[in-house]
């Protein structure tokens, strides 16, 4: 039976993991307000040292963030929509959404992006937003065109410099296609019904 994750406050543990990631990269890079190109490099999504077969970047990628306003703006958005899909998938879901989105981007910025750093949860967070907006539309069998123009809408209006548009794009078609399959895959519950037994008595008088 479908159950939401809002018992498992998988929104808060991200973002709680973000901030402790950061406090981490704050105190090796001796700066609070940006993180050093030392630690990005080290631990970001650098494409040639992926296909030199650092693949575990495409984890450490995702926690880390290039200075607090980056993180603020990540984890702003994580709670808004984060908050919204815990209320629509289960735990496994939700993680799976998150992560598959997440790599989804960082795997599209591996085939396109140039070869420089990219850190950030971005991907992820446009994975959640997708799902959610496909996922209500889908449920209550309305068209997805206006959710689709709504996302994209979203992606289009967050293209600028410095800004990792191929994790975005990435991790954004993944949230829309999953969350359209377990859309299109929720069993609604069954309706509950009664069966009275009447029984009936004659005695003699």
């Amino acid at each position: 039976m479908f159950k939401s994750s809002k018992a498992f406050m998988p929104t808060y543990v991200l973002i709680a993991l973000n901030v402790i990631v950061y406090a981490f990269t704050s105190y090796f890079s001796g700066n609070i307000i940006e993180t050093s190109n030392d630690v990005l490099v080290n631990y970001g999504q650098y494409n040639g040292a992926i296909f030199d077969g650092e693949v575990w970047r495409l984890l450490t990628a995702m926690f880390i963030h290039a200075s607090i306003v980056h993180l603020v703006g990540n984890m702003f958005f994580l709670l808004i929509f984060g908050l919204r899909a815990e209320g629509m998938f289960d735990i496994r879901e939700y993680l799976l959404i998150y992560f598959l989105s997440g790599f989804a981007g960082g795997l599209l910025s591996l085939v396109l992006g140039p070869f420089v750093v990219s850190v950030g949860a971005s991907g992820a967070i446009f994975g959640v937003l997708g799902a959610t907006i496909i996922y209500i539309r889908r449920a209550i069998g309305q068209s997805i065109i206006t959710a689709l123009l709504y996302a994209f809408f979203l992606f289009a209006i967050n293209i600028g410099p410095n800004v990792n548009y191929a994790a975005h794009l990435g991790g954004l078609a993944v949230g829309l296609f999953v969350g359209y399959v377990l859309a299109a895959n929720r069993r609604p519950k069954p309706a509950t019904t009664y069966e009275h037994t009447y029984q009936f008595s004659t005695k003699s008088q």
